[in-house]
């Protein structure tokens, strides 16, 4: 028996008949080439198809931009109520609001310099009604039908500042500061400020509403002339005062007298103020009359039914 047929007829040849017959299947075997192109045209068509995703979500973030929301969540959080948001434009600057050469952010001041009394300068008026108009403001709900727009302090022209003097219902001594606006509504407001709080009476419409009389005295400047009637019979002396109200143009002068005090009023644009210091508890109101320019009393005070003629 032969060496091959003792290892099992494997030779020489039989080895290299394998060899061939392996690297031959190898080649027949051999990968199919990389599709680039098509894997490119696949991971355009997914970019575009995320890009547009993207893009719908912000439109609709766009759309509403009140709300705060919380993605993933679905729920939506409502901004409190409060100013819009402000828009920042990239376009040439907006003018200022108080180009050089525009009307006065501030009010107008009062005819003459004794409307500002007891070392009340006028930058110290314009600061109490400023302070005034701002608790107006943060008092009242723009919602609230009864809420009125006081407007800005340059609608205003100040006619009266002077001290005030706290009594037992209103305690704390500060200064009161008087001012009127012609539109878009006739309005008159006394402020009041005391220990750094400010108080405001307001009035608005007609001053004379419908009344045929050359003079109308202010329902409300008892504020100004009287303490409270708590202290009736005991009130802090030395006491300033002051009345405000209208007049008509035939009204060319205006005296006054209450207590002690005598003199003459001043007018300012429809608006006379009277002022004077007492020095003794008084029970009558101050008296008016009203002058045209011959000197005719047109009006008197004492006269008028519906003047309150007697402190409460």
């Amino acid at each position: 028996m032969s060496a091959e047929q003792r290892d099992g007829g494997v030779g020489p040849d039989f080895e290299a008949q394998v060899r061939a017959l392996l690297a031959g299947e190898a080649s027949a075997v051999r990968p199919s080439p990389v599709p680039y192109p098509e894997i490119r045209r696949r991971g355009v068509l997914e970019r575009r198809r995320r890009l547009a995703v993207g893009g719908a979500a912000l439109a609709a973030l766009a759309a509403v931009p009140v709300g705060a929301y919380a993605l993933g969540g679905g729920s939506t959080v409502t901004s409190p109520a409060g100013p819009g948001p402000t828009a920042h434009h990239s376009a040439s600057p907006t003018p200022s609001a108080t180009p050089s050469g525009s009307a006065s952010a501030e009010p107008a001041p009062p005819a003459s310099a004794g409307q500002l009394l007891d070392g009340i300068t006028f930058g110290l008026a314009v600061q109490g009604l400023g302070q005034c108009l701002d608790t107006n403001k943060a008092n009242h709900s723009t919602k609230d039908p009864t809420y009125v727009d006081l407007g800005r302090p340059a609608d205003y022209r100040i006619i009266l500042a002077m001290r005030s003097t706290g009594d037992s219902n209103a305690p704390g001594d500060g200064y009161f500061v008087v001012a009127v606006r012609e539109k878009p509504t006739a309005t008159r407001i006394i402020c009041d400020i005391s220990d750094g709080q400010a108080g405001l009476n307001i009035s608005s419409g007609d001053p004379f509403g419908g009344a045929k009389l050359p003079v109308v005295p202010d329902m409300n400047s008892g504020k100004l002339y009287q303490q409270s009637f708590i202290d009736k019979g005991n009130w802090k002396l030395p006491f300033r005062w002051g009345i405000i109200g209208n007049y008509r143009g035939a009204v060319a002068r205006m005296t006054f007298s209450y207590g002690d005090s005598t003199g003459e009023a001043l007018l300012d644009h429809g608006w006379f103020v009277a002022t004077g210091t007492l020095d003794r508890q008084v029970t009558e109101a101050p008296h008016l009359k009203g002058y045209d320019k011959t000197g005719k009393l047109v009006y008197d005070s004492g006269q008028d039914a519906s003047y309150e003629k007697t402190l409460p």
